[in-house]
């Protein structure tokens, strides 16, 4: 267990001085697409700092007026237009400045050190990839830009395997103290995985049956509709296990699964987090060879259009065997745990976008109802995208004469339910970071236990030497990932 120390203390108070936010990669898809839009909406939401400042570093040789214009004619197109105010729009853009920086040469660093606020607190959102994360916190080090207060954000995947994530985190370690450490997974802001924690830890009702043998099965599912698109020079090099099941997914399965923690204190929650982690069963290359789906998805049709092959899209080798499609049964070795199969699924080019936890119940023992369904439903569905809600599925009776059963549902409509507005996840864990909560970050024992379990998986699949199993675009997915639900006596639940 982590335990709290002076820099802790330090870290976990909201900024009393003016604060620098300074984004590496501030020209980037991340930053355009994710940082720069959630930013403006704290921003607009007066839940920023006074004295914020937004650095955004690159590369390119600009001045600040072609800064503000490709932020206005980048950025704009990924706030929602409601949200688009002048008089905010501007007051933001007040707070940006850009400043020249290749984060591979010490030299441009003095420039970062002269852009900065005298006095300011500083947080380092290291929006690049993460072959550069140990150079720039040696380079902020060496410039002596790095204090007590100082904060960085590691975006993922960090690193591409066990090694390489702990040589990242005893290099960053080198310059910042674990509790200066923010290292960010975005699924982790959204509304309704923290709420999957007052779900379960905030009610009584389902407790008693959060629990072997009263939970058949659990489902975690986080399909894509899109391809790799723009990413497919670094997506090949990454695919789908270490792109999203090493982090995202496991992350969910680790909410899921894991006991209450004391309280809500960063550490006990991810000290709880982390005894879920430790628990997975290890695979044995035969227990990948039986319990792991590789797949590739091939032409077809996503979103009413034409898509290619995975091997046809640009950057990607004709002979590549990167898998854009991955689902797999886990299991928990302890008693709350003990025999139910986990089942994690994950893809690109998949019928629809999805993310969403199904708890499926166990099995009546007898029924005496004749007419009833021979498996009857009994399903808790978590829904994290594209809408927000819980369902509850179970059997009610059909009206008229008889017994004759179906299921029905109750549903939570989050968005209906609550008329606050509701930050994106950037934005929330953005917050977060300023204000020194790292209950919702990962830390460093999690993710190298992430790591231990997924990396036999890899070489399982290194020593089997098969290709991935195709699959059309569109689909939910290979053959194969059905018949391993089917081995289970179930199946993915697939309808909206």
């Amino acid at each position: 267990m982590v335990t709290s120390s002076p820099t802790a203390a330090a870290a976990s108070s909201t900024p009393p001085g003016p604060l620098d936010l300074v984004i590496f990669g501030g020209a980037g898809d991340l930053s355009v697409r994710k940082l720069l839009p959630a930013l403006y909406m704290a921003h607009l939401h007066h839940n920023l700092p006074e004295a914020t400042r937004i650095l955004a570093l690159g590369r390119q040789d600009w001045d600040r007026g072609t800064f503000t214009a490709f932020i206005d004619d980048k950025v704009r197109g990924f706030i929602e237009p409601e949200a688009l105010e002048d008089a905010a729009w501007t007051a933001f853009k007040d707070r940006l400045a850009y400043v020249c920086l290749d984060a591979t040469q010490p030299g441009d660093f003095a420039a970062l050190g002269a852009a900065l606020q005298n006095g300011s607190d500083r947080v380092y959102y290291l929006a690049t990839a993460p072959t550069l994360f140990t150079g720039i916190c040696a380079h902020l080090a060496s410039a002596n830009l790095i204090d007590a207060r100082s904060r960085v954000v590691l975006e993922k995947p960090l690193g591409h395997d066990l090694a390489s994530a702990r040589q990242i985190n005893e290099e960053v370690g080198r310059h910042f103290t674990e509790a200066q450490t923010f290292r960010i997974d975005h699924y982790l802001g959204k509304e309704t995985v923290q709420n999957l924690m007052v779900l379960r830890f905030g009610n009584t009702i389902f407790e008693p049956l959060w629990r072997s043998p009263f939970i058949k099965s659990v489902q975690i599912t986080v399909a894509e509709s899109v391809g790799v698109g723009s990413r497919a020079g670094f997506y090949d090099g990454t695919g789908a296990l270490r792109d999203m099941l090493q982090n995202h997914l496991l992350q969910l399965l680790c909410i899921v699964a894991m006991e209450p923690p004391v309280s809500l204190d960063p550490d006990a929650v991810r000290d709880e987090k982390l005894k879920v982690l430790r628990s997975l069963r290890p695979l044995t290359v035969a227990d990948v060879a039986r319990d792991t789906v590789r797949g590739q998805y091939t032409a077809g049709s996503a979103n009413g259009d034409k898509a290619v092959g995975y091997l046809q899209e640009d950057n990607v080798p004709p002979d590549s065997t990167t898998e854009t499609f991955v689902a797999l049964r886990a299991h928990i070795n302890n008693w709350r745990w003990a025999n139910i199969p986990i089942f994690l699924r994950t893809g690109k080019r998949m019928a629809e976008r999805r993310s969403e936890i199904v708890i499926e119940f166990a099995d009546l023992p007898y029924t005496i109802f004749p007419d009833a369904p021979r498996q009857p439903v009994n399903r808790l569905m978590i829904r994290l995208q594209p809408e927000e809600h819980v369902q509850l599925q179970m059997m009610a009776k059909e009206p008229g004469s008889g017994m004759r059963l179906r299921p029905v549902s109750l549903n939570l409509d989050l968005e209906s339910a609550f008329s606050a507005r509701r930050a994106e996840a950037y934005e929330r864990l953005l917050m977060d970071v300023i204000k020194g909560r790292l209950t919702h970050f990962m830390r460093r024992d999690e993710l190298e236990a992430a790591w231990t379990w997924v990396e036999p998986i890899l070489d399982g699949w290194k020593n089997l030497n098969e290709k991935p199993k195709a699959y059309t675009a569109g689909s939910w997915g290979p053959a194969a990932s059905s018949a391993l639900m089917a081995r289970e006596n179930s199946a993915w639940v697939e309808e909206s």
